[in-house]
């Protein structure tokens, strides 16, 4: 069963909020990467030192699922086209994975919901509890602070 965990941030980078947030456990998370086809990954960078880098080169490798990429700096990586946000893909994602900076997660929750997304996804010590409350009261599940590689390594389809 999941936790509920109440959490009170104050400094502390990528964390904010004072709610209560249910955990998903790993049979949840295990669920989502099992049901997901397709993932967009928001805050992509052509920096191969970035962590977003080294999730998507990983996930392009090694998962089943088709990767869409999102950053409004660049348009291209590794020959696919990299989206200006959310709202230009090409189709809605299931996962929107996020590598943006703290004070962007509330507006990319808003994305992931106005385009339909299943599940919104923070990466590593990236907590937003408003816009994770926000993003289940509109139907999306949340994981946050846990890293799409790392669980598709320990959890995902084989």
């Amino acid at each position: 069963m999941p936790a509920l965990v109440t959490r009170v941030f104050g400094c502390g980078q990528g964390r904010k909020g004072t709610t209560v947030w249910t955990a998903p456990d790993d049979a949840t998370i295990a669920q989502i990467l099992r049901d997901t086809k397709t993932i967009a990954i928001v805050g992509v960078s052509a920096n191969p030192d970035r962590p977003s880098h080294g999730v998507y080169r990983y996930l392009a490798e090694h998962s089943p699922y088709r990767i869409f990429l999102v950053n409004p700096t660049i348009s291209e990586l590794d020959g696919k086209t990299v989206y200006p946000s959310l709202d230009a893909l090409p189709e809605t994602p299931d996962v929107v994975d996020v590598f943006r900076r703290p004070e962007q997660l509330a507006g990319i929750a808003q994305e992931a919901i106005d385009i339909g997304a299943r599940t919104l996804w923070f990466q590593l010590d990236l907590i937003d509890l408003d816009a994770a409350n926000k993003a289940t009261e509109a139907g999306l599940q949340v994981v946050m602070d846990r890293c799409t590689e790392i669980e598709f390594a320990r959890l995902g389809p084989r």
